[in-house]
């Protein structure tokens, strides 16, 4: 099965990322399980927009709101890059007009946790915003950190989503110190006509499902820095 990689996430232990593509074919999300090796990633260049191959089943222990969840088998393969509009096709085709409406869930302002009582039945979706109603700002109470604030398209605001998105932070880490940052993506991202975000949900902590920025994603044009492993 080939699937058009939309989620490269980080986690604390900088060894593994986590990795989630769309099916063209059906549309389906797919999270492969066990984990990816980072190495892995790198000598195969899987980056967002790439596709890849790969033997996905169902998880036999699969539980919501993580119902992507896909064991795979044997090696993944990298078959090529997506054309920019044939990756945005894939992204627009897996629209949520808004994160309370994508989980089926009513976000009070600068909500950020689904509580676990009311798993929803999927733990990713994309959203289409205003270029002008996202802002990343530095997180002052943890080094090299990077958060995110959005107006969303229903009007509800939140503040200090976590971004895991593993290319923002390769980034973030390079340029924390930077005078001009974080400005200069953020005025990078303003030039642009509109961006697509992957928002995610984590495992369940604290008796709850926490949001994060899985994806961060510009067009017509891309940072070709954070797009990359170097």
């Amino acid at each position: 099965m080939e699937i058009v990689i939309t989620d490269l996430t980080r986690f604390s232990n900088p060894d593994i990322v986590c990795i989630a593509g769309i099916n063209k074919e059906t549309g389906e999300c797919i999270r492969p399980l066990p984990y990816i090796q980072l190495a892995d990633c790198k000598r195969l260049n899987i980056l967002p927009g790439n596709i890849i191959d790969g033997s996905f089943i169902k998880s036999a222990n699969i539980e919501n709101p993580h119902s992507e969840d896909c064991d795979y088998s044997g090696q993944l393969t990298r078959v090529r890059i997506c054309e920019s509009d044939e990756f945005q096709s894939v992204l627009e085709s897996n629209l949520s007009v808004s994160i309370s409406d994508g989980f089926n869930y009513p976000f009070p302002e600068r909500g950020k946790v689904i509580l676990s009582q009311f798993k929803p039945t999927k733990s990713i979706i994309t959203l289409k915003v205003s270029t002008r109603n996202l802002e990343i700002v530095k997180d002052n109470f943890k080094e090299g950190k990077i958060r995110l604030h959005l107006l969303d398209n229903d009007g509800v605001r939140f503040s200090f989503l976590s971004i895991t998105d593993l290319g923002f932070y390769n980034y973030a880490m390079k340029h924390y110190h930077d005078v001009d940052f974080p400005n200069i993506i953020n005025n990078f991202i303003r030039q642009q006509d509109i961006v697509y975000l992957r928002i995610g949900l984590g495992r369940e902590y604290q008796g709850g499902f926490w949001l994060q920025v899985n994806g961060i994603y510009t067009f017509p044009n891309y940072d070709t820095e954070i797009r990359s492993y170097s």
